[in-house]
């Protein structure tokens, strides 16, 4: 994948919700030293997936790595000593991450994004299931985890009813707990509500668990490879301060309209295009309204 760091820097929005059309290590380099209270960074995998006519393929895995360091160490400068951050990347490379951060920041937990499958995925292997996601702080006893805020259901006490015989005197287990680091979230699908053009679009409940649990109103959330614009749309939503960055136009005029912060571009219309089902919705309406008169 040819990364052009020739590409002049465009900025949108305002401060509380700002996109910057750019390289994200140019841009990266732009934002304030530790200024940035959460980041999320899912980047290009290097698998070779088709983002708007650009592959997502190093020629070489090293050629990956450098690139990925490089931003890496970006994110560490800019997070506050107080920060979060939380990293994507394939299965493949997430193990190259893993030790690359161990020695600069405490990773606190290995996530585990399950989700299931519409069809086979492999016939002479194992199809891949899930995404792994590393969540990272600076300094582990001082940063914002706020648990309440992303209770789950606890089975053992909810459902089963077990009893606690340690306590006295003895109860039910608690019906809600902290989510596990195994976490079952459903992929973005073409019908869903959220549906962006986009070949890797993350979902809603995905970024509003992470965002709700490691920041807090008013924080300042930043997404290097923001694609379909999940994070600062989430961010946006519960009160926070954002930074997207993304290379593609395309993209961006995603951002810029899911965000509302512009209704044209360079003369176009940002409106979405409505979807094949919904087109034949709309002509099966027309239809009938013709019909009744």
């Amino acid at each position: 994948m040819d990364e052009n760091n020739n590409i002049s820097i465009k900025y949108f929005g305002n401060e509380n919700t700002k996109i910057i059309l750019g390289d994200a290590i140019i841009a990266m380099k732009e934002i304030e030293d530790k200024s940035v209270d959460l980041i999320f960074v899912d980047p290009p995998y290097n698998i070779g997936k088709n983002f708007n006519g650009k592959r997502d393929k190093w020629d070489k895995d090293e050629d990956y790595l450098k690139w990925c360091y490089e931003w890496i160490d970006l994110c560490v400068k800019i997070l506050k000593t107080t920060g979060s951050i939380y990293v994507m990347t394939s299965t493949q490379f997430m193990p190259y991450f893993d030790i690359y951060l161990r020695n600069k920041l405490t990773i606190l937990s290995r996530l585990v994004w399950y989700y299931d499958s519409s069809g086979v995925q492999a016939k002479r292997y194992y199809g891949s299931m899930y995404e792994p996601i590393l969540y990272c702080i600076k300094d582990k006893n001082h940063y914002t985890f706020n648990a309440n805020n992303i209770l789950v259901e606890a089975k053992t006490g909810a459902k089963r009813k077990l009893i606690d015989y340690r306590k006295n005197p003895p109860q039910v287990y608690n019906s809600e707990k902290v989510p596990g680091n195994v976490w079952e979230f459903p992929r973005v699908r073409y019908r869903m509500d959220e549906y962006e053009e986009h070949p890797t679009q993350k979902p809603i409940v995905l970024l509003e668990r992470i965002i709700k649990a490691s920041s807090n109103k008013n924080d300042l959330i930043l997404d290097p490879f923001s694609g379909s614009f999940t994070t600062s749309f989430v961010a946006k939503q519960l009160g926070r301060r954002s930074i997207g960055i993304e290379l593609q136009e395309d993209y961006v005029k995603i951002g810029l309209r899911r965000l509302d912060i512009q209704k044209e571009y360079n003369g176009q219309n940002l409106k979405k295009e409505p979807r094949c089902f919904e087109k034949n919705i709309n002509e099966q309406q027309g239809k009938l309204v013709l019909f009744n008169q």
